[in-house]
């Protein structure tokens, strides 16, 4: 049984302390201290460990556990964030690295985007802006000229110039880049002067601001990428490690500070942000903490209990009860993305099949019956709570013009279905894999085992392989997939950027066409669409090319999900359709 005693002592080798060896406060606190490590969790559970293994009386207590606590704070780096405005979110996937031009998803593009800036910019209503880019004129089909922003740096305090500009353009262009089909829309960048600059495109492209203003072509500063050895952007593919993957220097309204993977990022505002003179940083935010939360559960537990103060993907069976919960604030609205399913309609055998020397897939038949075998509308019920819009048409959002007609789904039919099979020679049905994240979409595994279970009823078994986004996006890239459910959004609402990620896989082009199909009549009309300046035909092409996509099977459109978020009744936080958290307009409240 311990004794009571005066003063704190240190334990012995039995854990017991001896008896006659008082310590002085100086002496307890230089052992705490000792014992600190960067992690938060470490560090407070030195400071029980102090409290737990030696007697105190109550005034020393008070003392030394108010000290200790002070010092624990300041080496984890949070004593001067606890008296400026902190802004702690979470999601359920964490950032899969910093380099801007190397993430292929767009939450880690929207979390860069807080770091590093684009040429132009959107505002609360996805309007274009400008950023980087003051002005902006086309001088002939082929050609814009651009007008750098003067007076920014980059965090490091160099200089943005135009041939970082130029210079980012390129990178954004190279094969590791997962925004090169982007990139290589804009063509040609060259310096005009210090000043100015221009692209020259390959063929007319429409789409060329807003394509500057989608969240994927940030401005890096060259020399900092020299320096460091990242010239070239990471490639996610085969999960390389470079500087950039973990730092960052953008130009943007925060500035990356601490970075441990899976566990937090934290971001500090730029006090030499160009933005703030110029009226952009309406909030009050100065530092950022992210948590990626994957339990749903705990994730809203925390925000309730005051712990986070923003949840970007509130679990759908929450909502309801958010509603009314007096301490939260539910944002709900649909996002820009359309959920699908795809199939591998290239190989000659599937990768993940039990059916060997063919490919089911690559049958029109087969496709159909796995079409028509989705109940879309069980999904919104069951799996989405109600809070999806189920779809036909392969487009992330409705386009104005095209005509209603694109939206009549193939109808639900298990019975055509089963005879469709047969018809293909498969009336026992076959076995394949799915390959599915768990935590980018809304409930995505939940929907894939929901659509594995419709499946069953035509006789074709299903096994879900569900895997962490970090996993799941350099796996069907590398086209390592049979069947798979994957998301395009995009902040303007053109089609366009969705069939352009779903045309003929090249080096550039159909970067989520991973099914690797190919239809040349497909292809002609995508074509003519990205670069044809007259309005009507042009959308006339695009409705015959969502048409002929539809008409083949060659996905099947399940919903565009309504993403609600939530936070605590005293942050304002602004909710786009591009599901695009802008920090810098968020403010946190007493």
């Amino acid at each position: 049984m311990r004794m009571p005693t005066p003063d704190f002592y240190l334990p012995n080798d039995a854990g017991h302390p001896p008896p006659f060896a008082p310590l002085t406060l100086p002496q307890v606190l230089a052992s705490a201290i000792t014992s600190f490590g960067k992690s938060p969790m470490t560090n407070l559970q030195v400071v029980a460990s102090v409290i737990r293994t030696n007697a105190v009386s109550n005034t020393i207590f008070t003392t030394a556990l108010a000290a200790i606590l002070v010092i624990a704070m300041s080496a984890m780096g949070i004593s001067s964030v606890a008296n400026a405005n902190t802004f702690r979110w979470s999601s359920q996937g964490d950032i899969t690295n910093h380099d801007p031009h190397s993430t292929g998803v767009a939450f880690t593009n929207q979390f860069n985007g807080q770091i590093y800036e684009q040429l132009i910019g959107r505002d609360r209503n996805l309007k274009l802006i400008p950023r980087l880019a003051t002005t902006w004129k086309q001088t002939n089909a082929n050609t814009w000229v651009f007008t750098m922003r003067e007076g920014v740096k980059f965090h490091d305090g160099a200089p943005l110039l135009v041939e970082d500009i130029v210079y980012s353009i390129e990178r954004a262009a190279m094969p590791t880049s997962t925004a090169k089909n982007v990139a290589m829309r804009l063509g040609r960048a060259r310096k005009i002067d210090n000043k100015t600059f221009e692209l020259v495109t390959p063929t007319p492209n429409p789409m060329l601001l807003n394509q500057l203003g989608g969240g994927e072509i940030f401005i890096m500063n060259r020399a900092w990428c020299e320096k460091h050895g990242v010239l070239k952007p990471r490639d996610m593919v085969n999960k390389e490690e470079t500087f950039a993957a973990r730092h960052a220097n953008g130009t943007g309204p925060f500035m990356l500070g601490l970075r441990e993977p899976d566990t937090k990022t934290m971001l500090k505002k730029n006090p030499n942000w160009w933005g703030s003179a110029s009226g952009l940083f309406t909030g009050n935010v100065a530092h950022v903490e992210y948590r990626p939360i994957k339990n749903a559960a705990t994730r809203m537990a925390a925000l309730i209990s005051g712990e986070i103060d923003m949840v970007l993907d509130v679990p759908v069976q929450d909502v309801e009860r958010l509603r009314n919960e007096k301490k939260i604030k539910l944002y709900e609205g649909v996002e820009n993305r359309i959920i699908f399913v795809g199939f591998d309609q290239a190989r000659d055998e599937l990768l993940y099949s039990n059916v060997k020397g063919k490919n089911p897939f690559k049958d029109k038949r087969v496709r159909m019956a796995m079409y028509q075998a989705v109940d879309v509308d069980a999904i919104k019920t069951t799996v989405m709570r109600g809070l999806s819009t189920p779809t036909a048409m392969m487009t992330h959002a409705p386009m104005e013009g095209l005509p209603a007609s694109l939206e009549k789904r193939h109808p639900l039919d298990l019975a055509k279905a089963k005879e469709l099979l047969t018809q293909a020679g498969y009336p026992n049905g076959f076995e394949v894999t799915m390959d599915c994240p768990n935590n980018r979409y809304v409930n995505d595994e939940k929907m894939c085992i929901a659509l594995a279970g419709m499946w069953a009823k035509i006789g074709v078994t299903v096994k879900v392989n569900a895997m962490p986004m970090a996993l799941f996006f350099p796996k069907g890239t590398k086209l390592d997939t049979s069947l798979y459910l994957l998301g395009i959004g995009y902040a303007d609402t053109d089609a366009i950027h969705t069939l352009d990620g779903l045309r003929t896989r090249t080096a550039t082009r159909g970067i989520s066409n991973w099914g690797n199909y190919n239809l040349p009549a497909l292809e002609a009309l995508i074509s003519s669409a990205e670069s044809d300046l007259d309005p009507q035909r042009r959308l006339k092409s695009i409705t015959a090319a969502l048409q002929m996509q539809h008409d083949e099977v060659l996905h099947i459109p399940l919903h565009r999900q309504v993403i609600p978020w939530a936070s605590a009744k005293n942050v304002t936080v602004v909710h786009r359709p591009d599901n695009w958290l802008e920090v810098a307009w968020v403010s946190v409240g007493k």
